[in-house]
């Protein structure tokens, strides 16, 4: 094609050219962000700052409020202000380095949960040796590994988007440069890119899902045949927070990723994009707080003391 070139800049649809909408929009998903790094920040600073919450289960959710922020700082800054501004341009690098951060977020989000359900196996399944089984070096490996993955997703498909061609003016209909509709925008074939993102997101995200569901079903397995209704409902309300979050992450996530393109909608990709990079990392701090009665007791204990120092 006459008109193909290395682009050097992309022009992103956004969510709406209606600037009372654009407006609209700006004020919402400002308040969205500042209570996603809020409430992750304050989740990392109370599990960080109390002794009490210096186990496993907090150390994986530590992790995956700071996944969450870097999740979230990937996509939303760059949205708003392109709700201020006429010309909602991204440079080629600057897209092709947010999609891959965006890959990289993805994938080290669904192996922390994976590792945060293994953790709660453990826990359930296994509990007089969770202390031996669930050892510092072993979480650290975990949470190495989640990122590993997370890594190795990105390069995957990020390098053969680097061969990839594009028209000189090329307009992403989204609000980010995910890889989907940065594939449907290109000016040559993209048939190898998409068997490797399908491929990458079936094999993460299964395997990712496969270790998920095999630690649930020993789990339920186990909680089923607790005696007390007590103890049963006790060892749900550990793992209810998590189950919550996988729900939200995988059937939005996955159904992004291997949809075949033929089956696409504008709003409803828009809407799977924003439910899983913006709101997720919003409710999960809100949802592992208010349903964490160790979180909620080391937030009163924070608040106390905060309390105490101003009066002296």
């Amino acid at each position: 094609m006459a008109n193909q070139t290395s682009a050097s800049e992309f022009v992103l649809s956004g969510l709406t050219s209606d600037p009372h909408l654009q407006s609209l929009f700006f004020f919402v998903f400002s308040v969205i962000y500042f209570i996603t790094l809020f409430g992750n920040m304050l989740i990392m600073i109370v599990i960080s700052t109390d002794s009490h919450l210096h186990c496993p289960m907090y150390f994986f959710l530590f992790h995956l409020a700071f996944i969450d922020i870097c999740y979230a700082t990937t996509t939303v800054p760059k949205m708003l202000v392109n709700f201020l501004v006429k010309q909602k341009s991204i440079g080629f690098g600057a897209c092709i380095t947010q999609m891959s951060l965006i890959l990289l977020s993805a994938g080290s989000e669904i192996f922390m949960l994976s590792a945060m359900a293994y953790d709660r196996f453990v826990a359930v399944c296994n509990p007089l040796h969770y202390q031996e089984a669930m050892n510092k070096l072993f979480c650290n490996q975990l949470v190495g590994s989640a990122w590993a993955m997370g890594f190795l997703h990105s390069i995957i498909n990020t390098l053969p988007m680097l061969n990839v061609q594009f028209c000189n003016y090329t307009e992403i209909k989204h609000f980010s440069c995910e890889l989907p509709p940065l594939l449907s925008a290109a000016c040559c074939r993209t048939t190898l890119n998409k068997v490797v993102l399908l491929s990458s997101a079936v094999i993460f995200g299964s395997s990712s899902f496969l270790l998920t569901l095999t630690s649930y079903i020993y789990i339920i397995s186990t909680v089923l045949k607790i005696q007390s209704s007590k103890g049963r409902q006790k060892a749900f309300s550990t793992c209810s927070s998590h189950l919550i979050i996988v729900v939200l992450l995988y059937t939005t996530a996955l159904f992004q990723y291997t949809k075949s393109s033929s089956s696409s909608s504008l709003i409803l990709d828009q809407l799977f994009s924003i439910q899983y990079s913006i709101l997720t990392p919003m409710l999960n701090p809100i949802i592992y707080s208010l349903k964490n009665n160790d979180m909620k007791t080391a937030l009163g204990r924070m608040l106390g003391k905060i309390k105490v120092s101003q009066s002296l």
